[in-house]
């Protein structure tokens, strides 16, 4: 039997493409030219680096790392899964960045202007380092849906930005996580620029009963695989994983 091969040959139709006229801040961030492989430097290889001394016990619990009288409002819940690779092994020591907006549907940046109210209570931030198995691990509240100037009334779905970094931040990948059931998910004009349907499934974090908190919080699971054959979307690797 002959093994599986180390790297899979990217799948240009996996990705969307650069541009599309209905997602309308792909007109000014699409490139103009055609792009080119740049490869790292000894120093990006090597630093910097991140280390594990640098994340705090609760940096993964959004519920507690931002709250200063009581816990923040919202519909509490649970992300997990684990960092994989192509061939499905786990990628440990790998640090995971999420950030999302409030239950209400705002982000705590001062450009953002919906009318939804800001928690005081709720940062939207936090980390963690995937353990021996490439498990990760966060506890939150489901964020909101919010309007964004696309076009008349479109809405982004309920989702939570997530950032992997490799062995130095020079290797950093970037999606985003959508809920199971959310039926603005066909409806996104930024979602629509997938063109695969399975592609659009990797982004979409299944709820997890097994892994639900009775009485507590609920779970939804979703693994991050880096390449292959069924990789996540990386929104900052538009060319292919």
């Amino acid at each position: 039997m002959n093994k599986p091969a180390e790297y899979y040959q990217r799948d240009r139709e996996w990705q969307p493409p650069a541009y599309s006229k209905d997602y309308k801040t792909s007109v000014t961030r699409s490139p103009r030219y055609a792009m080119i492989s740049l490869e790292n430097t000894v120093s990006e290889i090597t630093g910097p680096v991140f280390g594990h001394n640098d994340v705090d016990a609760i940096d993964n619990d959004l519920i507690q790392n931002y709250a200063k009288d009581s816990d923040p409002i919202g519909e509490r819940i649970i992300i997990h899964g684990r960092v994989l690779d192509e061939n499905a092994r786990p990628v440990p020591g790998t640090l995971v960045e999420i950030w999302q907006a409030n239950a209400g549907g705002r982000y705590r940046h001062k450009k953002d202007t919906y009318l939804a109210a800001i928690d005081p209570n709720f940062g939207g931030c936090g980390r963690t380092i995937t353990d021996e198995n490439g498990y990760y691990f966060f506890r939150t509240v489901k964020p909101g849906a919010y309007p964004w100037r696309n076009w008349v009334n479109n809405w982004r779905p309920a989702h939570i930005h997530i950032s992997v970094f490799g062995s130095g931040f020079v290797q950093r990948l970037i999606t985003q996580l959508y809920f199971e059931g959310d039926p603005l998910i066909k409806q996104c004009p930024i979602v629509n620029t997938i063109p695969d349907p399975n592609a659009i499934e990797q982004l979409v974090a299944v709820l997890d009963m097994n892994a639900t908190i009775p009485f507590d919080s609920i779970a939804y699971k979703f693994d991050i695989i880096l390449r292959g054959r069924r990789s996540t979307l990386f929104e900052n690797r538009l060319e292919g994983n």
